[in-house]
């Protein structure tokens, strides 16, 4: 599915994606966490890692690349990712799913969505 519409609000840092008759809402940390680059996915799609503290992160750029994809470019340096449109369609419909699995993820590394917090686990004493 081609994207009929994609519009980059600068202010609030969110791509507006619309596919037909539906729009989405994309935050530009949700599109960083979620790139398609071997760095977050890893090679064949096992083995990248979990990107953090990427609240603030900006879209710098956008680059269409031919007919089926586009290049964000962030100002963390990041833009080796390429989003197809069929995984842009995916990020759109499987939201909610995708983002609470990377807040679960965060949890279990013990990461923080900010930069300069650190989180501890700390266990009572008996």
């Amino acid at each position: 599915m081609t994207p009929t519409k994609i519009h980059l609000h600068k202010k609030t840092q969110v791509l507006d994606i619309h596919f037909n008759e539906n729009s989405y809402n994309l935050s530009a940390e949700f599109l960083r966490v979620h790139s398609p680059s071997a760095e977050v996915r890893g090679h064949a799609g096992s083995g990248g890692s979990t990107p953090y503290a990427k609240r603030n992160v900006k879209i710098e750029k956008l680059e269409m690349t031919g007919n089926y994809a586009v290049r964000i470019f962030f100002d963390d340096g990041h833009s080796s990712g390429l989003y197809s449109w069929p995984y842009l369609y995916e990020l759109c419909t499987q939201h909610d799913t995708l983002w609470d699995a990377y807040l679960e993820k965060l949890h279990q590394l013990q990461k923080s969505r900010d930069e300069d917090t650190r989180v501890v686990t700390i266990t009572p004493l008996n």
